[in-house]
């Protein structure tokens, strides 16, 4: 395990200790962000944004997977073996993960229903890094893979269908391990290193919010790393047997770098980031780019460490940024950003009309917007 994965688990612990920021009451006239009304582009103001917080089974598990099906479904993974559900649009929250596992880490959460999903866990010793599958709505779990590997480290997961996805590992024997699924995650497979650029001394991934990997429909993939300064961005156009490497403008350090990337509309895609031991920092932390990746540039206004990111779906160039100090918008692609909370949570997942949030203490929120 490297020292980047290490700092995985006192991240958890300094999340757990973050005082959540009480939240501003919606406004009478506050709607769910799928309930809106599609107004024309050309004419739509920005919306005034908040977080509705959910009532959840638990107040110890720090929540780090997300998964938002559609606006009424919505998975959550998080310490203590912790998987959350809900199929009512966050009404009402159930407690779903596999049992025997309340040492284990659940950091990357994907459903492609309320009947099936997949999670990846982290833990102490390498075989702790494991995927579980289910496909009754968590009623019965599968291990459909557990690491043999003494330095490898699941950092996080994306899917670019709902048959095939792939999780990052740390570097393996210098170079960073990419797992591919074919079937939904019922069964791993290692792709072939020889088209993986090396890893830097000290680099690896962040498992903050499961989406230091992002993938889109065409097979695009980006992954972050930090550890190194700059923090990374590789860059695969061919479903991952080959990748490139660019430096990002998000710095670095062991503590620092590329937390989150997501993919939005056309060829347009953001990165954010930071340092985790210093959350309301708020120097080089953000990235766009126009390009599927190919070049990135400098984003302002994120207002501190940023750990997870998912595009507004349904107002154009609108982009959710949210770490333990707060969480932030952007109606300009990810360019300039504004912050419109200062509660805590560690990742965000959107679908169309619908955003949730998760964090610390079993926080789970669903996004409001105002008029």
């Amino acid at each position: 395990m490297t020292t980047m994965s290490r700092l995985a688990g006192v991240l958890a612990a300094t999340a757990a200790l973050v005082t959540a920021a009480a939240l501003a009451a919606a406004p009478a006239t506050a709607r769910p962000l799928a309930a809106a009304t599609r107004p024309a582009p050309a004419t739509r103001p920005a919306p005034g944004l908040s977080w509705d917080l959910l009532a959840t089974p638990t107040s110890t598990a720090s929540l780090r997977g997300l998964s938002v099906v559609n606006p009424r479904v919505v998975w959550a993974g998080g310490s203590e073996g912790t998987i959350l559900r809900s199929v009512d649009g966050g009404r009402t929250v159930t407690s779903v993960g596999p049992p025997g596992t309340s040492d284990l880490q659940f950091r990357s959460v994907h459903a492609t229903s309320a009947w099936h999903a997949v999670a990846a866990s982290i833990g102490d010793t390498p075989d702790a890094m494991r995927v579980y599958v289910t496909d009754n709505g968590g009623r019965t779990w599968r291990m459909s893979q557990q690491n043999t590997l003494p330095t490898a480290f699941y950092d996080c997961m994306a899917f670019t269908s709902g048959r095939t996805g792939y999780i990052l590992s740390d570097p393996v024997d210098g170079k960073f391990l990419v797992l591919k699924t074919t079937n939904g995650g019922h069964s791993w497979r290692q792709l072939p290193s020889r088209g993986m650029p090396p890893a830097l001394a000290g680099e690896a991934g962040f498992a903050a919010s499961g989406t230091c990997i992002t993938a889109n429909r065409r097979g695009d993939l980006l992954f972050g790393t930090g550890g190194v300064d700059p923090g990374r961005i590789f860059r695969s156009t061919d479903r991952g047997r080959t990748w490139s490497v660019t430096d990002s403008p998000i710095a670095g350090s062991a503590t620092a770098g590329v937390f989150s990337l997501s993919f939005g509309p056309g060829r347009r895609g953001v990165a954010v980031g930071g340092d985790f031991a210093a959350p309301d920092a708020a120097v080089a932390n953000a990235a766009w780019t126009s390009d599927l990746g190919r070049t990135w540039h400098a984003a302002t206004g994120l207002g501190g460490y940023r750990s997870g990111s998912a595009w507004l779906d349904g107002w154009p160039g609108g982009v959710l940024a949210v770490g333990t100090s707060g969480s932030d918008v952007s109606w300009d692609g990810g360019r300039t950003y504004a912050t419109f909370d200062t509660g805590t949570f560690n990742a965000v997942d959107c679908v169309p009309w619908a955003c949730y949030a998760a964090g610390a203490e079993g926080r789970m929120a669903r996004l409001v917007v105002g008029r």
